[in-house]
């Protein structure tokens, strides 16, 4: 099933891709947050019947589209997570994940302009697989229970700006959560469409230049692993997303170092979840 949120920043309306058009949810539900997706089943029966009996009437998709996650609780973010990503940015491949956060304010649509920060030299791209939690994972006794806490995959690009993050000294934080830095979607797509997260085409191009192209099946520490252990040192809450890592093709990585500038074109697309194009201007 794919869901998204149509319409204006801030007047954004539940919709379910059926019958090869978007319909509206908003008799269903206010929007597609936590408290939807952590009804699981029982917001899934509601959709179906309403699927099935025909009263969801149809929404113009013609208008923008917003993250398809509204009040996002956190967003944990795992770096170095592609063995050839870390390869290239000259970093062993960590034993344990590498977690960061970063702020839900970070997020818009995955059409929305992205803002380079004033005195940024160094604002990179990164496509990654987006994981949003569908029941409270707490203390998850292994892996083989995660998978069943999520509630589906979307794309997420996880901008950065390499000075703030790496030269700056402290932790990852001031390179990360600069505004707009975290464009999702444009739909989430349930977990059972999905199946298997782990062998999902990813891919980035800059300006029509491919960047980027890799598969999830070379992350180091794959989905259902990444949620158990987060599970041990935090909650995992109904409508947390989880920023799975980025495979090789970075700006950071690369010999001349083409980092983004404005005017610059970004579109990222990962196999079953659609596309993202974002317009680069300056803050």
């Amino acid at each position: 099933m794919r869901l998204a949120r149509i319409g204006a920043a801030g007047q954004e309306r539940p919709a379910v891709w059926a019958g090869q058009v978007w319909r509206d949810l908003s008799g269903l539900t206010p929007d597609i947050n936590a408290s939807f997706l952590a009804a699981g089943t029982a917001s899934w029966d509601r959709l179906h019947t309403a699927l099935a009996v025909g009263t969801l009437p149809e929404l113009d998709a013609g208008g923008r589209f917003g993250a398809p996650v509204t009040g996002i609780g956190k967003i944990v973010c795992i770096g170095l997570n592609y063995r050839d990503h870390a390869a290239e940015t000259g970093a062993a491949e960590p034993a344990e994940p590498v977690v960061f956060l970063k702020a839900p304010d970070t997020v818009v649509g995955p059409y929305d302009t992205v803002l380079i920060p004033r005195d940024s030299t160094k604002t990179d791209w990164e496509v990654e697989l987006g994981v949003v939690i569908g029941a409270t994972a707490r203390y998850l006794d292994g892996p083989d229970e995660a998978l069943r806490h999520v509630a589906g995959y979307l794309i997420s690009h996880d901008v950065s700006e390499r000075e703030f993050q790496l030269d700056r000294g402290g932790q990852w934080d001031k390179g990360k959560n600069c505004e707009t830095f975290n464009p999702l979607g444009p739909w989430l797509v349930t977990a059972d469409e999905i199946g298997e997260p782990q062998d999902l085409a990813v891919r980035l191009w800059v300006n029509d230049r491919q960047r980027q192209d890799g598969s999830t099946k070379n992350m180091i520490f794959d989905v259902a692993h990444i949620v158990w252990y987060l599970s041990q040192f935090m909650v995992l809450r109904p409508g947390d997303v989880i920023n799975t890592g980025t495979p090789a093709g970075v700006a950071l990585g690369q010999p001349d170092h083409p980092y983004l500038r404005a005017g610059d074109v970004v579109e990222l697309e990962i196999d079953g979840l659609g596309r993202q194009r974002q317009t680069f201007r300056k803050a």
